[in-house]
């Protein structure tokens, strides 16, 4: 229980520094409830319109750990950059769109 405490607490932490982000860069077509992410471990990343109910997710909060190791909270593209290649991407999105 207290490990799953702790899990949640930091998803929400995770949550609060991704929504500055995103509020201070305004990106019109995102639809409400959702975030543009970019996707690559090269110069050219690929941007991916993504639900917020991924935060939730442990597989998901694992790629953010890892743009928080390579980048802090300062994303060179601007946006929530995750370096990973595309594959590994959609394996994990395509998981989570099974459970929601």
């Amino acid at each position: 229980m207290g490990i799953r405490l702790l899990s949640m607490v930091s998803g929400v932490k995770q949550f609060h520094k991704l929504h500055s982000v995103v509020t201070r860069n305004q990106i019109s077509d995102v639809p409400k409830g959702h975030l543009a992410v970019y996707v690559g471990e090269t110069d050219k990343k690929k941007r991916y319109v993504v639900p917020i109910a991924y935060l939730n997710h442990t597989s998901f909060q694992e790629l953010l750990k890892k743009a928080e190791e390579e980048f802090g909270f300062q994303h060179p593209t601007g946006g929530l950059t995750i370096p990973c290649n595309e594959d590994a991407f959609f394996h994990v999105t395509s998981r989570l769109n099974t459970c929601l």
